[in-house]
Formats: C-alpha cells, sequence, structure tokens
C-alpha cells in the first residue's frame, strides 16, 4: 500500500513539473479566473448582446473589430446571439488561448452554429483579445462578413390569365435609387438624373424627383424602376450622376406592358405569400474578391403558379375605356354566369386619388331602384332589409384573395334604406350584377366575385342566398328601361343591355353597372359630372370590345 501511495505521489509531482516547464495554466480549472479569462467572457457577453462597439473595445485593434463585428451582426439580422467562451488556456508568456461557439437564432426559428478560435495578450492596458476576422468565423478574410439571406426556390412561379399563358412573371429590374447624402448638390443631381430618364421615364421629372426626397428628408429614394430593356433606351448611365445608384432587383411585372390593373398589387400580395412559404434559407461568408460561400441553410420547393379569371383581351379592353375621360374612372368586368373577375383597369387620376374596388363609396341615385324593390321584398316576405340586401350581395363585405385589401366597415352603409345614406363597393356592385344576371338566365342564388382560381372569396356581414322574382324582377325591369329609353339609352354598340346609372349629385360620384354579352361591367368615376364620365366610359367600352 505504501508503494501505491509514493508512485501516486511522484505521478503528481511530474505533472505538475511537465505543466510548469510549459508555462500552461488550464483557466477552466477550479482556480480563480484570470484577467485572459475574464475578458474572453467579458468579449463573448458584449457579443452575445449584439453589441459590437463594446466586444470591440476589448480587443488589440477596436477599429478593424468594429467595423467588422458591426457588419456581420447586421448582415446576420439575428433575433438572438449566443456566444459560450470554451477550453480557455493561459500561458506563461503572456498569452491565452481559447475558443468559442456561437450559436445564431432567427425570426423563422432556424440557428445556425459556428466554432471559432481565438487568442489574447496581455498589455499595459491589461488583457485584450489580438483580433483576427477568424475570432467570427474561421477563414473570414479581411473585409468580410457572415451574412444570413433569405432564399426563393427556382423556377419562380408565374401569375397566369385565363387562357393558362403568363400574365404576370418575375423580371430582372434596375431601381435607380438617388442617396441625397452621396451628393454635394442634391438638386443639381436631381435635374441631371430627370434629364437622363427622360428617354424611357419622361414623367420622372426633377420635380417628381424633389417631391420624393422631401417627403423622406436625408434618405435614399426610388427615382423609377426599369426593366434591362428600358436601360438599353438610355443615352447615359444613371449611376454616373453624383449620389445614384443602380440596384439589381427582382419583381413581378406584367407580361404585356400594355397591361396595367389595380388588381396588381393583390396578385402580387397573393404570389408573395407563395414565395414566403416556399423561401428557405442560407449562411454565407462574404468578402473582397470571393465568391459568396455557403455555410449553411434549406431550400423549399417551387411554388406552384396562380391561375386567375383575367382575360387579357378584356383586360386590354378596359384599360382603354378607362383613359377615356380626364376624371378618376375605374373599370371592372366580371363574367355573368361565375362572377369571375375578367379584369379591372383604372386612369392615372384614380390611381392617383387611391380609389380602390373594395372601398365604399356613395351610390346616390343609383340604386333606387333596387332599395325600392329590397324594401317590398322584405315586406311582402317578412323579412328584415338587411338579409334581402345580403343576398344580393349589397350588404356584405368581400375579401377577394389576389384582389386588394379588404375595406374597413360592412361594405355598405344605409339608413332605412335611403340612398343618400348608402355606400357601396365596387365588388359590392359587382356582385349585384351577376346575381341579376343569374336570376335572368334561371339561376336563382348569388355568388361572390373571385379571381383566382380555386380560392373562394371571404364574406363577411352576412349572407349570399337565393334570388326570388319578386324581388329580382322589378330590379332588371328597372334596369331595361334604364338602357332602353333612361340615361343609358344613348349608349351603343350594346345589344341586350340592361343597366343601372346614378350619380350622388353634381359633384359625384357617378356609377354604372351593366349586364350585356354575358359580363358585368361596373365604372366607377368622381368628380363633376362623374354620372355623364362613367357613360362616356361605358360607350368606350360598347365601341371597342
Amino acid at each position: 500500500m505504501g508503494t501505491r501511495v509514493k508512485w501516486a505521489a511522484l505521478a503528481a509531482c511530474v505533472v505538475l513539473i511537465c505543466a510548469a516547464a510549459f508555462g500552461i495554466k488550464e483557466l477552466v480549472s477550479q482556480t480563480p479566473d484570470t484577467g485572459a479569462k475574464a475578458t474572453a467572457n467579458e468579449f463573448a457577453a458584449a457579443w452575445g448582446r449584439q453589441d459590437a462597439a463594446a466586444a470591440a473595445k476589448l480587443t488589440t485593434a477596436p477599429g478593424q473589430a468594429g467595423e467588422a463585428l458591426t457588419q456581420t451582426l447586421q448582415a446576420m439580422n439575428a433575433r438572438e446571439v449566443d456566444v459560450a467562451v470554451e477550453k480557455p488556456v493561459e500561458y506563461s508568456d503572456g498569452t491565452a488561448s481559447f475558443s468559442l461557439r456561437t450559436t445564431w437564432k432567427f425570426d423563422s426559428d432556424h440557428t445556425f452554429t459556428s466554432n471559432s478560435s481565438g487568442s489574447a495578450r496581455h498589455l499595459s492596458t491589461g488583457w485584450k483579445i489580438t483580433w483576427e476576422p477568424s475570432v467570427i468565423y474561421p477563414g473570414l478574410p479581411v473585409g468580410g462578413n457572415l451574412r444570413e439571406i433569405r432564399t426563393d426556390a427556382t423556377p419562380a412561379p408565374t401569375v397566369n390569365s385565363r387562357s393558362g399563358k403568363p400574365l404576370m412573371y418575375l423580371q430582372p429590374v434596375n431601381e435607380i435609387v438617388l442617396d441625397p447624402s452621396q451628393t454635394r448638390d442634391v438638386n443639381a443631381s436631381a435635374k441631371a438624373l430627370a434629364t437622363t430618364l427622360a428617354p424611357i421615364a419622361p414623367l420622372v421629372t426633377t420635380s417628381v424627383i424633389g417631391e420624393k426626397l422631401a417627403a423622406t428628408p436625408g434618405k435614399p429614394i426610388t427615382a423609377v424602376t426599369l426593366r434591362n430593356s428600358d436601360m438599353g433606351v438610355l443615352t447615359s448611365d444613371p449611376a454616373s450622376v453624383p449620389g445614384v445608384t443602380v440596384r439589381k432587383a427582382g419583381m413581378l411585372v406584367m407580361a404585356d406592358r400594355r397591361l396595367s390593373s389595380p388588381l396588381e398589387s393583390g396578385l402580387t400580395n397573393y404570389w408573395q405569400a407563395i414565395r414566403n412559404a416556399t423561401a428557405g434559407w442560407q449562411v454565407q461568408m462574404v468578402g473582397p474578391g470571393m465568391a459568396p460561400q455557403r455555410l449553411a441553410g434549406e431550400q423549399g420547393p417551387p411554388g406552384p403558379n396562380v391561375p386567375t379569371s383575367v382575360d387579357q383581351g378584356v383586360q386590354l379592353t378596359l384599360g382603354d375605356a378607362a383613359v377615356e375621360v380626364g376624371q378618376p374612372a375605374t373599370i371592372m368586368a366580371l363574367d355573368a354566369k361565375s362572377g369571375a373577375i375578367l379584369g379591372a383597369a383604372q386612369n392615372t387620376y384614380a390611381a392617383e386619388r387611391g380609389n380602390n374596388p373594395d372601398a365604399a363609396y356613395p351610390v346616390g341615385s343609383t340604386l333606387d331602384p333596387v332599395l325600392a324593390a329590397v324594401d317590398r321584398s322584405a315586406r311582402a316576405n317578412q323579412e328584415t332589409p338587411d338579409s334581402v340586401l345580403d343576398r344580393l350581395g349589397l350588404g356584405v363585405q368581400f375579401t377577394v384573395p389576389g384582389a386588394s385589401a379588404p375595406a374597413t366597415g360592412t361594405g355598405v352603409a344605409t339608413i332605412d334604406l335611403r340612398s343618400a345614406a348608402t355606400q357601396m363597393s365596387m365588388t359590392n356592385m359587382a356582385a349585384l350584377g351577376v346575381a341579376m344576371a343569374r336570376s335572368a338566365s334561371g339561376t336563382a342564388d348569388s355568388v361572390a366575385p373571385y379571381v383566382v382560381d380555386g380560392v373562394p372569396t371571404k364574406v363577411a356581414g352576412g349572407r349570399l342566398g337565393g334570388l326570388n322574382p319578386d324581388l329580382t324582377g322589378p330590379i332588371w325591369d328597372a334596369m331595361t328601361t334604364t338602357a332602353k329609353t333612361g340615361d343609358a339609352s344613348d349608349l351603343t354598340n350594346d345589344p341586350g343591355l340592361r343597366a343601372l346609372v346614378g350619380t350622388n349629385g353634381p359633384d359625384g360620384p357617378g356609377w354604372f353597372v351593366g349586364v350585356q354579352g354575358g359580363k358585368v361591367v361596373v365604372i366607377y368615376t368622381e368628380g363633376p359630372k362623374s354620372g355623364t364620365a362613367a357613360l362616356q366610359v361605358a360607350q368606350k367600352y360598347f365601341r371597342i370590345q
């Protein structure tokens, strides 16, 4: 037994002698923390709370470290960063080494973990982390950083028209950005940029650029977004203008440049939701003169194409009709049997006013025959007027996926069925037109408008339903009279037209709801003599359809 104790004591002495010979002390032992270990832990804590400045002060090169740490923290944009110090070892020559285990946690619940190593030196000011970019990640070059990016599956979905051909598709575009902080003379840059863009975008004038700059003082603005083919038309490079950069991006655009529609934003939102659902992520290492290096990531499959009810030919016709008048005008066409939206267009005046197919506007005298019929039907059948309005599509609010955001409120406002207090959206008026067409053809129920095939419209505030002849008959008769001898009787090229026409007084707005040729056409105009303007737009539509 005594021999064993002696040998154990001897072995312990050998270990201590060897450690002393090499001047190594394990910082993770039960001995008190030294300055090197404390500094490493403090550096890790500052990095973990994403305080680049505090972490940089603990290094031998605070300026370089601060810039590198800031770039990586901003580019990674992590929800949380956990940094743990592992295997810290201090040497007798005033240096130390350690490892870092860094876990980046992102908003979408995915993580990235890396292992790096570093060293420290004892200086006159105390222990400092020897700054090398490899402290962030092994092999990170000077001027480089880590970044987390979104990745999208390819090919990108297309938004297809009724015929199955692409209506909208993802295309490379060029964002022309003016940063006022990067030019000495903002006004001169704005003028020079407007001159450069004039061959392809003459409406982007110096004053327009100035208004955008004034709206966001001191911040960069996107003057215009151009397709690659547009860039070829320019006679000079926009990037040559002081303060201007050209950013490459991707944008969902109309396949036919002649088309423009208020449906674009809704369809883009629906398409983007598909892209978001299949989006992936990737952590990359980037640096000067090197291609991005993938470190980790996942990618979902490509999303499905978006089938819509939009008819490109109808859409072109609507666009030509909307520009017939010099005041706000919006026009929508639907299939009279199914309620499928075939297209929607508006002129620049309506776009500038922010006219929305889902927003409720005063209808004035337009619905007088309808409200009278609703009142009679409700009394005769012991129903509430509200339930009758609901069945016609007038008392409910529609949320049409792929069209636009729903309007606030119920979509209809009535007080004792007085037309002066009634407000409707274009989708409400469209539903009414479809209900009347379906009733006239023997289909005695109403349906909601839609634009994405197979995706139902949400109906709130009431229920659509059956249509009784005692309700729809008088309305259909009134629409026939309006088209034959009333306000719509001067329209030509409109065989079989039935219509409702009206205004909310001399200053508008004006409405037209017509059923003709298997389609329902709804027109909304604003401004003086808007009733006449609505008829002018309708006449243009019937002339060119």
